[in-house]
């Protein structure tokens, strides 16, 4: 992933693989809050079925793209990956939604100069999602195909935007990375497929059964995760919302998660991890989190057993330099719980539907 991205367990990865252990027949891993999908990378790597999901559509498709082969990616239409990604570098430049609204042309648009992109890169980026569009609506590219070439324009433009580290806002002065011509890469694709299945939508419905690994990544802090990645939710969707304020949000409330409410976030917590059908639930969290290592230990035995795991110290999120100076590392745990196994209804089904469903794929 070419951007530092809230929560990202990036960093911890080689130690959380660790607990999650050889694939089981038929099972899935399920990364509940998927993100970028580091972790459901891992689980895929070890031969483990995926399920991914989260409530941004830009997560569940960057996380997608982690997972996409070869065979999947061929771009036979088109001349393959390569020759995909160069005709969207030469696309021509086009005056659309995100030249409009994030880049200086938006001071005669609606009288606020955003600056989170310079006008050629924006236009750019205007003219790469459109093609992207065009090529998905006249069936040159599949869905997974186009899933991936979001994915990578999330990459570029990201390279290129005059941000912090998120797109909660904009810098008042142009970065040097910022005045760089944006640009598309190829990243390296998987070898070899695993049966996926992606949603986006509540994690209340995200479908899982006992033999399943559950992964739970909950937000930790006030920060809503759908307002800092706003400007990725729009490309992942290609629509033109209403924005408002000086940072040009777009309607975001909706995605809202109760984990970033400090009153909620430890019944919500509990009423998710009782829900779920699975045996055995793995859970990240920090000491920066709203909940206590105490009182979440308290909750989570009322279910089954549960172990703590230290996973060590990494530094906090530092979105400016005044908070890189003050800042002081965090400490990172994952908990185990695992608990009896209850014997489902024979009417009870499978899996329960999803709220969004975004792709299935299954591959031998």
């Amino acid at each position: 992933m070419t951007f530092r991205y809230i929560g990202s367990k990036s960093r911890l990865i080689d130690q959380i693989i660790g607990y999650i252990g050889p694939p089981k027949k038929g099972a899935f891993f399920v990364d509940a809050f998927c993100g970028t999908g580091v972790v459901a990378e891992a689980a895929a790597a070890l031969g483990w079925n995926v399920r991914i999901n989260d409530n941004l559509h830009s997560a569940v498709i960057s996380a997608g793209a982690r997972l996409i082969s070869q065979e999947q990616a061929a771009f036979k239409k088109l001349g393959g990956y390569s020759k995909a990604i160069s005709t969207l570098n030469a696309a021509t430049p086009r005056h659309g939604f995100m030249w409009r609204e994030y880049s200086p042309a938006s001071l005669e648009s609606c009288g606020i100069e955003r600056r989170y992109f310079t006008e050629e890169n924006a236009a750019r980026i205007d003219a790469m999602r459109s093609q992207i569009g065009d090529w998905s609506q006249a069936g040159t590219i599949d869905e997974a195909e186009q899933r991936l070439l979001i994915a990578d324009l999330f990459g570029a433009l990201n390279r290129v935007a005059n941000i912090a580290g998120t797109f909660g806002c904009f810098l008042s002065k142009w970065t040097n990375q910022s005045q760089d011509k944006i640009a598309m890469r190829c990243r390296e694709l998987k070898s070899s497929s695993v049966c996926v299945e992606a949603t986006v939508g509540d994690v209340f419905d995200v479908s899982n059964c006992a033999q399943d690994l559950v992964y739970l990544d909950p937000p930790y802090t006030k920060r809503q995760y759908a307002s800092y990645y706003h400007i990725l939710e729009t490309v992942a969707l290609g629509d033109e919302p209403e924005v408002e304020g000086v940072a040009g949000l777009r309607p975001w409330k909706d995605r809202a998660s109760d984990f970033c409410y400090k009153t909620r976030a430890l019944q919500t917590l509990s009423r998710l991890v009782h829900g779920l059908k699975a045996e055995k639930v793995l859970l990240s969290y920090s000491s920066e989190g709203h909940i206590s290592m105490p009182d979440m230990k308290a909750e989570l035995s009322k279910i089954g057993k549960s172990t703590m795991h230290p996973l060590g110290a990494i530094g906090r999120y530092r979105p400016n330099k005044v908070a890189s100076s003050a800042a002081s590392d965090v400490n990172e745990f994952l908990v185990v719980v695992e608990r009896p196994f209850v014997q489902p209804s024979k009417v009870e089904s499978k899996f329960v539907k999803a709220t969004e469903s975004l792709l299935v794929e299954g591959y031998a």
